[in-house]
């Protein structure tokens, strides 16, 4: 895969030549290349920003660089993912991680300030398939921080980035849920000891209660995962345990059977 990132603080980019996706870009399964904006800049201050028409505060990132830059970064490329970050964008999940590591090439636009002149964005998505996309209900300073984000979560899911790919199926959201609690040596610390389940060597016990902690901590912290699941993902022990957290499989209004809260029992 090509990862291309446009942005105005290359530096801001190094940690993806750390660890495991600089070892994936040593290798060769990633071809990395961080662009500095300002090098398409035309005036002695290399200037990218200008107050935006119709007054506000901030300053808003000008057109005319990001043209040449995504002009010739894209060049005659018509096989490329462009995905901007943005707090207005659709939220970045596993399923959209997924979704980028299966294209051959993404590029990554790191807006700042108050954002991109519109035009920038409305050219390139005559041109381009464009995602904006978001991390969360929350707003940082620039869009540096989340493709160092989404680039590894996307990277890791390449072959051959992570050492064990079953890693990958065992882990929170891989099938919609959290992943349960986890445990190594030594057995006991501080009177804490690890369950015995774990210790027993019966790995159909262990996987059983591998997805119950699974489900409970789902349930507990994550109910919106719980709502979106599809039941048929749910066997006969599945439910029971998600019957007695208070949970239970109902047909809705629309046909569809979902997974709902059932109400606490009414005190005498």
């Amino acid at each position: 895969m090509r990862v291309d990132v446009l942005t105005i603080f290359p530096d801001y980019l190094a940690p993806l030549r750390l660890s495991l996706i600089g070892r994936a870009v040593d290798d060769g399964l990633i071809d990395l290349h961080v662009h500095d904006l300002r090098d398409w800049t035309t005036d002695k201050h290399r200037t990218v920003d200008d107050s935006p028409y119709g007054g506000g505060a901030g300053m808003l990132m000008r057109p005319e660089p990001w043209g040449g830059a995504l002009d010739e970064v894209l060049a005659a490329d018509t096989d490329v993912r462009v995905v901007l970050p943005s707090p207005s964008g659709e939220r970045f999940t596993q399923r959209l991680a997924q979704e980028l590591a299966n294209e051959p090439r993404l590029v990554f636009v790191c807006g700042r300030y108050e954002g991109i002149d519109q035009r920038v964005i409305d050219d390139l998505g005559a041109r381009a398939r464009v995602s904006e996309v978001s991390l969360g209900d929350f707003v940082v300073n620039g869009g540096e921080v989340a493709v160092l984000a989404i680039v590894e979560a996307v990277a890791r899911l390449l072959p051959g980035v992570i050492g064990n790919a079953e890693s990958l199926v065992h882990e929170s959201h891989a099938d919609g849920l959290l992943e349960g609690p986890a445990f190594t040596k030594p057995p006991e610390w501080r009177g804490r000891s690890v369950p015995d389940v774990l210790l027993s060597g019966n790995h159909a016990q262990i996987e059983r209660w591998r997805r119950d902690e699974s489900l409970r901590r789902t349930a507990g912290r994550r109910p919106d995962l719980l709502e979106a699941l599809d039941p048929a993902q749910l066997d006969r022990a599945d439910r029971a345990l998600l019957a007695g957290l208070g949970w239970a499989v109902e047909d809705g209004l629309d046909g569809r059977v979902r997974l709902v809260r059932t109400p606490p029992p009414v005190a005498d």
